[in-house]
């Protein structure tokens, strides 16, 4: 039987046993070790279920209602050794989507089901879009011009919006266009000047270190001579321009002071200064994309206060002209110490890092070749792979199945370039690829936190240019420096701390309430169970882009690509709610 044959057979099984509702013949689809990411389509949630027992569990609680249907074969199957992989297309009773099944020996190996769109609600474009001009005449006719000032002076005055989304950085802007889309009305509130001044504002060599195709905002890709390598005040104009484009509703200057949900009215009071002015709204649906993190994060060590020179975080770091011919220290061995540490030696500074714990460490055009090249590349678009389906077959991958993907390819990397780990080694510069080897990518998604992509620093560290202090711990400062555990003393001008940022519901303690963080609790990571990502097991990264313990209240972020594809599941689910579609949300065996 070919692959195509295979695949199909497998599907019209699968639809008739969930037309029949007999849970336990569904299951007997799936193989031993078997996987079903949901993404909304069943559950209303972005949870994985592992293995036959929850995935009848999940039928039991969510099959009635959902009556799925059209589940037809996209395109034809391929093979892969003993894997089988082919795309399909389906509908719920609200909505249409796609999905991707992988099959061992005839049986599902994995399975992401997904849903794209609503019924009855659907985005306005190709035929459906809009006419945008009424040809004919009329006295009160008003011009597109005076409709959007009209808008932008109702929407938080005499209208309220349906949705606030607070951070107005990428994960913000691209929610917002996805809301637009769907006819949501929304504002987005940044407390900075303009859009794309969260780039703009960070220190003046940064770059984005992820390529072009990995990049691209939903409807409006970079134009096709983009560089590969975003400078960040490009990205900040490209935001700006996009929020004009895209006519979102962005109040910049504009800070969040303070946020209370009401359970009987359901709605949220959000207090606010816009230009230093207070204004309150009182949206349906509140969410947070002010990223992956909380506050920045720095060490009390003892004897800071005595410490006569310059100390401040990496947040607030901007350009290392001002520090020409100072001793300067990094404390912290992430992606921004590494860069700020070039910016300082570009600049004439004498640098030193002080590496606490060992960091991944991948070279920029190794990284492309074995990371990047199979979905996001020039050669991936070529193979008709799109941003969009290169975005769902990395979703396909379950997290319990990711590491073991992705260590291959980093023990490639490692062999590929040993005359730079060595000569790395050799510095005294400590680095690893993870606990398990699996990489950066799992590094991201579990901490955020302890890597670098390699753009020019390691080179600097091994010849001696960067200065590493690592193995040791910090005593204390003194006046003039650090005292390290060794007796080592690192004088230094300044210091910066490279040291992080807290969780975001440090910033849900603080905007809304100690009680709604301790209800809601930890964000990102999924439970693997290594240092900064505690157990239990979750399967998907925390509270993020799904229904949280504290209702109408939701979390957007993480990098570009992440934000692009994650901003269509969030949309969607508000989206729903405003239409009072049903939306029971399935949680470890319960729905509610």
């Amino acid at each position: 039987m070919s692959p195509t044959s295979q695949v199909s057979k497998w599907l019209t099984d699968f639809q008739h046993a969930l037309n029949g509702g007999d849970h336990g013949n569904v299951a007997q689809l799936f193989g031993d070790e078997c996987y079903w990411r949901d993404l909304l389509a069943f559950t209303w949630n972005i949870i994985t279920l592992e293995g036959r027992e929850q995935i009848c569990a999940m039928l039991i609680e969510c099959l009635h209602g959902i009556n799925p249907v059209n589940i037809s074969l996209d395109g034809v199957a391929t093979s892969d050794g003993d894997v089988t992989e082919a795309w399909f297309t389906l509908e719920t009773a609200v909505a249409r989507g796609r999905g991707i099944v992988r099959l061992k020996d005839d049986k599902c190996w994995t399975l992401l089901t997904t849903i794209d769109e609503l019924k009855g609600s659907e985005e306005k474009i190709g035929t459906n879009r809009i006419q945008g001009v009424e040809h004919r005449a009329r006295k009160d006719r008003t011009t597109w011009l005076e409709d959007r000032i009209h808008e932008q002076q109702e929407l938080g005055t005499s209208s309220q919006p349906y949705c606030l989304i607070i951070g107005g950085g990428q994960g913000g802007i691209m929610l917002a266009a996805r809301l637009r889309r769907l006819g949501v009305p929304t504002v987005i509130v940044e407390k900075n000047e303009r859009a794309g001044d969260s780039w703009r504002n960070r220190y003046r060599s940064l770059v984005l270190h992820d390529p072009v195709w990995y990049d691209h905002l939903p409807y409006l890709p970079f134009p096709d001579d983009w560089p590969v390598f975003t400078p960040k005040d490009k990205m900040g104009d490209w935001l700006e321009s996009y929020v004009q484009i895209m006519e979102l509703n962005y109040w910049s200057s504009t800070e969040c002071t303070g946020a209370r949900f009401d359970p009987d009215t359901k709605k949220w009071t959000v207090s606010l200064m816009r230009e230093g002015e207070p204004v309150t709204l009182h949206p349906d649906q509140l969410v947070f994309a002010t990223g992956a993190y909380g506050f920045a994060k720095t060490i009390d060590f003892p004897g800071a206060d005595g410490f006569k020179g310059e100390t401040f975080h990496t947040s607030q770091y901007k350009d290392g002209a001002l520090y020409a011919g100072k001793r300067c220290v990094v404390i912290g061995s992430g992606s921004s110490a590494h860069d700020i540490c070039v910016d300082l030696w570009e600049n004439d500074a004498h640098v030193t890092m002080i590496q606490r714990s060992p960091s991944i460490v991948v070279r920029s055009e190794t990284l492309m070749k074995y990371g990047f090249a199979e979905l996001y590349s020039e050669e991936a678009v070529a193979r008709g792979i799109t941003t969009e389906k290169a975005d769902l077959m990395f979703a396909s991958v379950p997290f319990r199945l990711m590491s073991q993907f992705q260590a291959p390819l980093y023990a490639d990397m490692v062999k590929a370039d040993a005359d730079f780990y060595d000569r790395l080694s050799a510095s005294g510069f400590l680095w690893d690829m993870g606990v398990d080897n699996s990489g950066l990518l799992m590094k991201a998604l579990r901490t955020a936190s302890g890597y670098y992509i390699d753009v020019g620093a390691s080179e600097l560290i091994i010849t001696g240019e960067i200065a590493v202090k690592s193995g040791v711990e910090i005593d204390r400062f003194d006046e003039s420096g650090i005292v390290m555990a060794d007796g080592e003393k690192v004088d230094a001008d300044v210091i910066v701390y490279a040291t992080g940022y807290g969780s975001i519901d440090e910033m849900v303690s603080h905007l809304i309430s100690s009680e709604t963080a301790d209800k809601i609790g930890k964000f990102w990571g999924y439970g693997s169970g290594i240092s900064g990502d505690p157990a239990p097991w979750e399967g998907e990264l925390r509270n993020m882009w799904k229904p949280t313990d504290q209702e109408a209240l939701w979390f957007h972020g993480g990098n570009l690509a992440l934000s692009r594809y994650y901003s269509l599941i969030v949309a969607l689910q508000i989206k729903a709610r405003m239409e009072g579609i049903p939306t029971p949300v399935y949680r470890a065996g319960a729905a509610r």
